[in-house]
């Protein structure tokens, strides 16, 4: 089976850090140069389309103010290093940057590095990472019927052109494949609220492993697993 797209969900940051008596922004930390790795070892493999769940809506609120001004604060200096580091992965391996999610509730200045970043990238074509931060699927199902409800109301969709195809077209992730693998680490056996539509086919690949502690052998793994499924699409 080709893998065009693979989403992954980067779980177990902070139990990483308390498992080496560490501050959970030091498992933030480490989970940020796991993540390049990965992103290269995934466009070594020859996918096209990967999306990171990095921050959900829910955290805004939930995680502690420190750790989530830590977990911004490392989401803006990797942005500067991406404009001013041309040997980084993204560069290195024609990868377009785009930032999914509601990112107007993120601090201004973040907001703009984001700008700066899908600009710098847009004429990338090898690869496309979508970071998903401020994240939420369902919200992104609410953001989408809020969209063509205008267009309703302008007269532009009427109520029995809508079907899965203009819903689609109106999600974050408009022009991409739906994900063939949803790959996630920490343990944990669930989608937390990531891509509900897109993942409705997904094969789901789960490891106990640790962001941080993730091996390219483990990715490898994972990679030969799907491969080995048979895909039924419903059928």
């Amino acid at each position: 089976m080709v893998l065009r797209h693979i989403g992954v969900i980067l779980d177990g940051n902070r139990r990483f850090a308390r498992e080496l008596m560490k501050r959970p922004w030091e498992g933030h930390k480490l989970g940020l140069i796991k993540s390049r790795q990965v992103l290269q070892w995934a466009c070594e493999t020859g996918i096209k389309y990967i999306t990171a769940y990095v921050l959900s809506l829910e955290n805004l609120s939930t995680r502690p103010k420190r750790e989530l001004s830590f977990i911004l604060g490392y989401l803006g200096t990797e942005t500067e290093n991406i404009l001013k580091n041309a040997n980084h992965v993204v560069h290195r391996f024609d990868v377009r940057v785009r930032f999914i999610g509601r990112t107007s509730l993120l601090p201004k200045a973040l907001q703009k590095k984001m700008r700066h970043v899908e600009e710098r990238t847009k004429k990338y074509k090898k690869h496309a990472l979508n970071i998903a931060v401020a994240y939420g699927g369902q919200q992104e199902l609410v953001d989408a019927t809020r969209k063509i409800l205008e267009k309703g109301l302008r007269g532009i969709i009427t109520p029995a052109q809508l079907d899965e195809k203009i819903l689609k077209e109106h999600l974050y992730t408009n022009g991409q494949p739906a994900p063939d693998m949803i790959f996630r680490t920490g343990g944990e056996k669930r989608l937390s609220n990531f891509m509900p539509f897109q993942s409705a086919y997904s094969e789901l690949i789960f490891t106990d492993r640790k962001w941080p502690e993730l091996t390219k052998k483990d990715f490898q793994n994972a990679i030969k697993e799907f491969e080995s499924r048979k895909r039924r699409f419903g059928r």
